[in-house]
């Protein structure tokens, strides 16, 4: 179970880094995407893109 821990948190990570490249191709913005801003941070917790880029990868995955 910890290995997923580290693996869902690896992938937001990832997306967050990307993220400005993911904008402009329309992720990010999805329906489910959260946006807020609290403490005087503007937080974004990318839900629906995180499970849409992981079943890509897996697509992809079992394609090669």
């Amino acid at each position: 179970m910890i290995r997923w821990i580290i693996v869902i948190f690896l992938a937001l990570m990832l997306i967050s880094w990307f993220s400005p490249f993911l904008q402009r191709l329309g992720f990010g913005k999805l329906p489910g995407d959260l946006r807020f801003r609290a403490f005087g941070r503007d937080w974004f917790i990318p839900l629906t893109t995180t499970i849409v880029l992981s079943l890509l990868a897996g697509a992809i995955s079992k394609v090669l």
